[in-house]
């Protein structure tokens, strides 16, 4: 656990209606004043306690059951059994830590391969996927509600989470496994990648660079050296033809 106490307070004084986990990650510090103030609008009207990493401006409408931090433990939260939603940007490390505790999604996503993370959620039952430009206060509080009221939301989340969880070994005692398997062969030098025992002129590819651009310079050659040859036959061609 590593949240302060101040955060296990607030996260208790949810009751029974719980809490929901916010987070679009970190490479989104902030977003536009009016955006921020539409999720606050929406957040403010369901009775789930809200912790919400955000580093911009505190929005107008931010209700008094929300709470902004810089930085959240937000494994540690999605582990709590008070958490009954996680709204996420669909980030690979979030989405796998939504589905080992079993919670349901709200999905914004940004970029890159968060629309396809999150459409994976979304089509085994346990996300619902917004779109960010076009987000509204409305749709944001309709997909909170469904995700956290409607059961099979849950059920489909914990399905994943069993599937998740079914290893032959814990991942502590693969971490634990490999260490000493390292120790024991004294640094496994034998998993070592070959790029290690490459010489940097071999490491950056300098010596296929410099053969590629050996070829594009022949290839350039060549056509120059045609194309002079054409034009000089064109040339004396056309002096023998005044000539005669």
């Amino acid at each position: 656990m590593f949240y302060s106490q101040e955060m296990e307070e607030f996260v208790q004084s949810s009751g029974e209606n719980g809490i929901v986990v916010f987070s679009l990650g970190s490479m989104v510090s902030n977003m536009p004043e009016e955006k921020a103030n539409i999720i606050a609008f929406a957040l403010a009207q369901i009775p789930q306690k809200v912790i919400w990493r955000y580093q911009g401006k505190k929005p107008d409408k931010l209700g008094p059951n929300t709470r902004i931090y810089n930085w959240i433990p937000q494994n540690d939260l999605l582990g709590h059994p008070k958490t009954k939603a996680f709204i996420t940007h669909g980030g690979a490390n979030g989405v796998y830590e939504g589905i080992y505790h079993g919670i349901p999604m709200v999905g914004i996503p940004l970029f890159a391969d968060q629309p396809d993370n999150i459409g994976y959620v979304k089509t085994k039952g346990a996300a619902i996927q917004l779109e960010y430009r076009t987000l509204t206060s409305a749709d944001l509080l309709k997909a909170l509600r469904m995700v956290i009221n409607d059961p099979i939301y849950k059920e489909n989340a914990m399905k994943l989470s069993s599937i998740q969880h079914d290893q032959p070994t814990k991942p502590l005692d693969r971490a634990v496994f490999w260490i000493e398997f390292v120790m024991r062969h004294k640094g496994a030098k034998h998993l070592r990648v070959a790029a290690h025992d490459l010489s940097w002129f071999q490491y950056y590819s300098l010596d296929v660079i410099g053969f590629l651009l050996a070829c594009v310079a022949t290839g350039m050659f060549t056509i120059t050296k045609c194309c002079l040859f054409c034009f000089q036959m064109f040339f004396k061609t056309g002096k023998k033809k005044k000539r005669e």
